[in-house]
């Protein structure tokens, strides 16, 4: 059995919110945790520094990443003796018949998803683009977070492809993002078991509150958030909340994003 277990999502949808959870859970600071120290426990798959190891990040090909991306996850099972939590954005592919996710170091997977309409909104503030732009991204068969100086790239797929790449497997414990909020101690409970624990509820209660949007809104106006987006105007830590779409579609909007994720959105009970 491998030691890698993915927290993984399409992007803003609830990724980071997970980590800071387990690091208040599995920690159990006196204060919340902070949100620029989540490597404590976690890694993120896609560091440019993970690879610099094998290869000049900024120059190489996709394929050269996809070569040496297995020798970068056995690395990653070295990092902690037991479970080693490990974030991607990256869909449950392969490219150049080499998996994102390398299956022979992985012990499981917890993939949150969110619907796709509130995940527009809050990647097009994220990433600057129009509302109209991320629309049609999400739908791309191809679509990717191109490499940069700090990570390699990342291959989502359209929202579609990358919900059942992971939702389905064997060993994932899939959570949607609006039952997350609306019963956070049933869902977060879900996490610990699928670990191997039971919840322990004063414990469990404690993560939830120090994980919260407030508070996690708060420490980044306090602090800033490293990890924040290439949209320096707009906050990692918008609104958190369920719905939001209503407020900003347009009906040719809606019908779009309906229309591209149909099956997987009637799915998920997001139709």
């Amino acid at each position: 059995m491998g030691k890698l277990v993915w927290l993984a999502s399409y992007p803003k949808s609830g990724n980071t919110w997970l980590r800071v959870f387990l690091h208040n859970y599995i920690n159990q600071p006196e204060t919340p945790y902070s949100i620029n120290s989540l490597t404590d426990l976690s890694a993120s798959e896609c560091n440019a520094s993970l690879f610099a190891t094998y290869l000049e990040p900024s120059t190489a090909t996709t394929r050269d990443v996809q070569r040496v991306r297995p020798l970068v996850h056995r690395d990653l099972t070295k990092l902690h003796e037991n479970l080693v939590f490990v974030k991607t954005h990256n869909a449950n592919l392969a490219l150049h018949g080499i998996p994102l996710c390398t299956p022979a170091v992985s012990a499981g997977a917890i993939y949150i998803l969110r619907d796709p309409r509130d995940v527009a909104v809050s990647f097009s503030a994220y990433t600057g683009r129009s509302l109209d732009e991320t629309i049609a991204f999400m739908a791309q068969p191809g679509a990717a977070n191109r490499a940069t100086a700090q990570q390699v790239f990342e291959l989502l797929g359209s929202w579609s492809a990358h919900v059942e790449s992971w939702a389905s497997g064997r060993k994932t414990l899939a959570l949607r993002y609006e039952d997350m909020l609306d019963r956070p101690s049933r869902e977060f409970g879900k996490v610990i078991r699928f670990l191997g624990d039971d919840p322990e509820p004063t414990r469990l209660a404690q993560a939830i509150a120090f994980s919260s949007f407030e508070t996690l809104s708060e420490q980044e106006t306090a602090q800033g958030y490293h990890a924040g987006g290439p949209n320096a105007g707009s906050a990692f830590f918008r609104q958190g909340r369920a719905g939001q779409w209503r407020e900003v579609f347009t009906g040719a909007q809606r019908r779009k994003i309906e229309t591209d994720h149909a099956a997987a959105m009637e799915r998920f009970g997001y139709l």
